[in-house]
């Protein structure tokens, strides 16, 4: 039987689907705060001067990210294969940027390691598995490693295994250049971690997302990208199976000689209960089986696949079709502008697993409550109960727009909910936004409450919710280090905690540690390339305090 129908029918998509914030080039705006040392927040509220993320219009192609985490910001190493390692004096091989050293925050039941301990100069993310060994995305430098009872790390590049790209029909790797950008983790049993990939950077027709589709495709394109789950041998190399995230032929009523999507694999969230592994992408998300046993020559075909792929909570909407064009001829009065219908679906960075095994996603546009585990396990089921027409309620406009699914809104008429993060506890969902804060919803997914004042900073890029005392942990965008929700009360960790570099940073990733007697909140501070192009190197923290 065919599955993924993916809209058929439901909603009109004009050229290749438009996914809301753009479809190319680096998206994940996380290196760049593109300011000097000495413009540096001096106060745990500040949040770097940068705009507020909630005014960006993602329907605009002339801010074609908008509706993606802080775009516009410079990228880390240039987007080029494993470029940017770190030499001896601080610099890049070829004369790249050089790091300022930073000092290590001296915190009650708090631990750093950075540079001094092997770790790579930017982080995207942190996890652990049930082992206790902390993983660490680092970006084009690979997938770096901490084993427990350790205090260094040790990294692991496509030499050792890592696979950031999938397979042709035969088996075999697709033709051309290989691009490593690791930029998710999620730990799962003794030394076992899933780790997502940003796909080949490109625009337009070049993006991973569109290169399957246009007139000049390319497998080193549309094969980038996706996910591994990586097991630490005793030997200390990896045992690597990977998750190619594509339909093959004839899998797809709609889309019969194949779909490839989704590339960008920001978030993934594994849930034991269920056996499986959740994947936040661009455009959409999927599901992965966790015990996959991996088959190259499958081509993405149901008896062998081990990957269910795709879902997502879009909308139908308008957006400008050239503004280029539209500014030149008419100036901002954007009323005069041209607009064309589009599906908006993107940035799908929200993601959590729910004790029943249904699954809360999040994305630039909606959010939605996957039903899976409530439903038998069956991932199409829960499709129809996210995209069909008779599931609008389903498509959780937590930030309301001014105009909803009755018709069609103008760019001007949104507010893109712009999901960073989702974090569950009980029956509550707590979402996290580049641009609004925080909101709880409750179990029915209504809006119970939004935290944005309150906050050290409004612009939330991570949360994580502890089991220790189910307070609620954000960590911020633009400055401002975190913020911990506990009931009706707000506390910061800021510049007194962890001084005025690290709570500058965006904190990308936080994650719980629970392989121990007591459970440890694990922190990624990203590190930031500064105005006069010097870099402030990444950091993890490690808390183990109430």
């Amino acid at each position: 039987m065919k599955r993924g129908w993916g809209w058929a029918g439901a909603l009109f998509v004009a050229g290749w689907v438009w996914t809301g914030c753009g479809s190319g080039g680096d998206t994940t705006g996380t290196e760049g705060l593109d300011i000097p040392p000495s413009e540096l927040p001096q106060t745990p509220e500040g949040d770097a001067g940068t705009p507020d993320a909630g005014t960006l219009d993602s329907g605009t192609p002339d801010e074609p990210d908008a509706g993606e985490p802080d775009s516009g910001t410079p990228d880390d190493d240039g987007g080029t294969p494993d470029s940017g390692t770190p030499d001896d004096d601080g610099g890049t091989p070829d004369g790249g940027p050089v790091e300022v050293p930073l000092p290590t925050p001296s915190a009650a039941n708090w631990e750093f390691f950075g540079r001094e301990a092997g770790g790579p100069r930017f982080i995207h993310g942190v996890s652990a598995d049930a082992s206790g060994n902390i993983w660490v995305a680092g970006g084009e430098e690979g997938l770096f490693l901490m084993k427990k009872g350790e205090r260094t790390f040790r990294r692991y590049t496509m030499a050792e295994g890592l696979r950031p790209y999938g397979y042709m029909p035969d088996g075999s790797a697709p033709p051309g250049p290989k691009y490593l950008k690791v930029i998710s983790v999620a730990g799962a049993w003794n030394d076992t971690v899933f780790v997502g990939y940003e796909g080949m950077p490109g625009d337009g027709a070049l993006h991973c997302e569109n290169n399957w589709d246009s007139n000049v495709p390319d497998p080193a394109r549309y094969k980038s990208g996706d996910a591994d789950r990586v097991s630490l041998r005793a030997d200390g190399t990896l045992d690597v199976v990977h998750y190619d995230i594509f339909s093959g032929p004839n899998v797809v009523d709609a889309e019969l000689r194949g779909r490839e999507k989704l590339c960008n694999i920001w978030r993934i969230a594994y849930d034991a209960k269920t056996n499986s592994v959740w994947f936040g992408a661009n455009h959409g998300f999927a599901r992965g089986d966790a015990d996959y046993r991996g088959d190259p020559t499958c081509n993405g075909q149901f008896h062998c696949w081990g990957v269910e792929e795709h879902s997502h909570p879009g909308i139908n909407a308008y957006i400008y079709s050239n503004p280029t064009e539209d500014r030149a001829q008419h100036g901002e009065d954007r009323s005069r502008w041209r607009v064309q219908p589009a599906l908006l679906t993107d940035a799908y960075w929200g993601l959590g697993v729910r004790p029943d095994g249904d699954v809360w996603v999040g994305g630039a546009n909606r959010t939605t409550r996957y039903f899976y585990g409530t439903v038998a396990n069956d991932f199409w089921e829960g499709q129809t109960r996210t995209e069909s027409r008779a599931y609008a309620w389903n498509r959780i406009d937590i930030w309301a727009d001014a105009v909803g699914e009755e018709r069609y809104s103008r760019p001007e008429q949104r507010t893109d909910d712009l999901v960073s993060g989702i974090a569950v506890v009980g029956t509550s969902a707590w979402v996290g936004s580049f641009g609004h804060g925080l909101a709880e919803l409750n179990d029915s997914g209504q809006v119970v409450r939004t935290l944005k004042s309150e906050l050290a900073a409004p612009h939330v890029a991570s949360v994580a919710a502890d089991p220790a005392n189910g307070s609620i942990w954000a960590g911020h965008s633009w400055g401002g280090g975190l913020s911990r929700v506990r009931g009706g009360s707000v506390s910061h960790y800021g510049l007194s905690v962890l001084g005025r570099e690290l709570s500058s940073m965006r904190v990308p990733d936080i994650q719980v540690d629970r392989s121990g007697p007591r459970r440890r909140i694990l922190v990624a501070f990203q590190g930031a390339t500064l105005s006069d192009g010097t870099v402030m190197p990444g950091t993890i923290g490690i808390y183990s305090g109430d």
